[in-house]
């Protein structure tokens, strides 16, 4: 006998496909957590200094949250991508 794996689609916007469920715990919490730091970011405008070691800057808020976050992003994008090594 010859079995065969076959994917049963369901009707339209079920949320899955092929590979599992799209909209999983960590990725809702993820769009979540992305979705307040944005809303954080947008309503955080006025100028502040940031001392950088030595030099003294004066830039808005919403950019060294911006910043932050995608620093932030980056650090954690390259955790996981060393742990899956």
């Amino acid at each position: 006998m010859n079995a065969k794996k076959t994917t049963e689609t369901s009707g339209a916007g079920s949320g899955k496909t092929a590979g599992g469920p799209f909209l999983t715990p960590s990725r809702i919490t993820t769009l979540v957590l992305a979705a307040l730091a944005v809303v954080l970011i947008a309503e955080n405008t006025e100028d502040i200094r940031i001392r950088l070691l030595v030099p003294v800057v004066t830039m808005p808020l919403y950019l060294a949250l911006l910043l932050m976050f995608v620093l932030g992003g980056l650090c954690g994008a390259l955790v996981v991508r060393t742990r899956s090594k």
